[in-house]
């Protein structure tokens, strides 16, 4: 399946907009974003997709991943 999360990890990106963002929420400093995010999607055990977007819950954070064009969109502190 195209869509597969785990099996396009390779694909995954964000915008420099996104990269602030995920900073600002994380409280994330001298961290490539990007790469941060992966290694957290490859030991997920919790990822599900619901419309457009993968969400990916580990160690407190949500990650959330465009389906479509595999671009980080956000990641901020679970709020459960």
């Amino acid at each position: 399946m195209n869509n597969d999360l785990p099996n396009n990890i390779h694909k995954l990106h964000t915008t420099e907009l996104g990269v602030e963002r995920i900073r600002t929420n994380l409280g994330l400093v001298d961290t490539n974003v990007v790469d941060w995010c992966k290694r957290k999607i490859e030991i997920a055990t919790d990822v599900e997709r619901k419309g457009k977007n993968w969400y990916v819950r580990i160690d407190g954070v949500v990650i959330t991943v465009n389906a479509g064009s595999f671009t980080i969109i956000t990641a901020h502190r679970d709020k459960e």
